[in-house]
């Protein structure tokens, strides 16, 4: 093949891709080999530069302040609480997964197709935290706000149903210590009368050591709090994310 009819083909390439692209996300990309990247998965790409595992990073940071910012001006007169329980129901793994693959980011993703374990994992949620991370270096935060707010949240987030939907962090720290023959407590840490309302301060205490606090105007939503931060330090709420990259 000849050097012009390589320079046709891998421009015919790159239209193609950005064809897909616009068709899956609704908007012509700019800097393409960023989207190329964010649709790449370490089973076909192992160098740090090639895999989305970095633009995953920023886009999971980039997404939970978008939704931190949408949750903060759509509840004016809801708890810290609240807010952090909603914002964990958006952005947990499955239900970023299952929004991938309606969006049709799995059609276009490049990861390895014959390892059967991939395609019924959870890598897709991870793929569209990895597109948010290439939108935000493309177009800019509030370009990524938008296309967040008109195709993920818009379409996919029923702020009603998820209101009702509960996330039990208590009974997923509890598994873990049953597991890991651990002794789980929850301790009222502190307790006092804030903006005239009682505040309490209550520890997840595993083996007599203090892991997290987490701070509420009822023990309930407390604990709850103290027991995501936990998930969170522990990495136990990324386990599924590393079981797809081992």
């Amino acid at each position: 093949m000849g050097i012009l009819e390589r320079i046709i083909k891998g421009d015919t390439a790159i239209n193609s891709f950005k064809q897909q692209l616009k068709n899956v996300l609704g908007f012509a990309p700019g800097k393409v080999v960023l989207y190329k990247t964010a649709l790449t998965h370490r089973s076909v790409k192992d160098g740090a530069d090639e895999n989305n595992e970095r633009l995953e990073y920023l886009g999971d940071a980039i997404l939970s302040a978008i939704i931190a910012d949408f949750l903060f001006k759509k509840y004016p007169y809801k708890e810290e609480g609240f807010l952090t329980e909603m914002r964990s129901k958006m952005v947990n793994r499955n239900q970023l997964n299952e929004i991938a693959i309606k969006m049709g980011l799995k059609k276009i993703s490049n990861y390895n197709k014959f390892d059967s374990s991939l395609k019924m994992s959870q890598i897709f949620g991870n793929t569209l935290e990895a597109i948010v991370g290439a939108i935000y270096l493309d177009k800019g935060f509030e370009k990524t706000r938008q296309w967040v707010m008109e195709r993920v949240i818009q379409p996919y987030l029923f702020l009603d149903d998820l209101e009702n939907l509960e996330i039990n962090h208590k009974n997923k720290l509890y598994g873990w210590a049953n597991k890991n023959g651990k002794n789980l407590e929850f301790e009222t840490l502190d307790e006092r009368i804030e903006g005239g309302r009682r505040l309490f301060t209550v520890g997840a205490v595993v083996d007599g050591e203090l892991l997290s606090q987490g701070k509420a105007y009822n023990k309930k939503d407390a604990s709850q709090i103290a027991a995501q931060l936990a998930l969170d330090k522990l990495g136990i709420n990324k386990i599924d994310v590393n079981e797809e990259h081992s």
